[in-house]
């Protein structure tokens, strides 16, 4: 399908692109065009609908939101590539279990061009790489639409993932393409896995 617009937002705070997400999926029509929003945040803990609380562990100087996406609690922050899909999943004749597959496959591709196996685990959606977390992934489905998407750690400061369990694990390791020995920069990362993405959802680039 075509006609998904993206928009390149740059680093924008949380919690108003998060109700932007949300404004956008409440008003749009069966005419609406898909968006891709491609970003990064500053540093943020996220807690999902049915987070448990006690997964962060200690405070630290990293606010706490709690939102509306599936999942445990995760970080966001400088240096991780994030993309938030706002799609009409009925038009585009997708159940939510494909498009995660859709998500981590995109993830798995882009990784093996980098000279990476990336994997799946079973029961823990996002990517891994051996057992280290490299993508998280949460959505959000109502009406037929989703919004929310993935993250993808590039070259950023992993200490605050010792505040948390990561996505509810405790002791989970977290990775990133720096320490993977991939110094790719982080627009280019960004602009790679949007093509990825792109591919498997049968869109048109842009």
């Amino acid at each position: 399908m075509n006609g998904t617009l993206v928009r390149r937002l740059g680093r924008v705070d949380y919690q108003p692109t998060w109700l932007a997400m949300q404004n956008f999926s409440a008003s749009r029509t069966a005419e609406t065009t898909d968006e891709i929003w491609l970003l990064e945040h500053p540093p943020v803990f996220t807690l999902g609908l049915a987070g448990k609380s006690e997964h962060l562990l200690r405070e630290i100087d990293i606010p706490l939101v709690k939102t509306d996406r599936g999942g445990q609690i995760t970080y966001h922050g400088p240096g991780q590539v994030i993309i938030y899909l706002l799609l009409d999943l009925r038009r585009r004749k997708l159940n939510i279990r494909e498009l995660v597959t859709c998500m981590e496959q995109a993830l798995i591709d882009f990784l093996a061009g980098c000279g990476i196996k990336g994997e799946r685990l079973s029961g823990a959606p996002g990517v891994y790489v051996g057992s280290a977390k490299i993508a998280a992934l949460g959505l959000r489905v109502k009406n037929g639409c989703c919004y929310h998407g993935l993250s993808l750690n590039v070259g950023m400061d992993l200490s605050p993932y010792a505040a948390i369990n990561p996505c509810g694990y405790e002791n989970m390791a977290i990775t990133q393409l720096h320490d993977l020995g991939v110094s790719i920069n982080q627009e280019s990362v960004g602009e790679a896995l949007l093509t990825h993405l792109q591919n498997h959802l049968g869109d048109s680039h842009g």
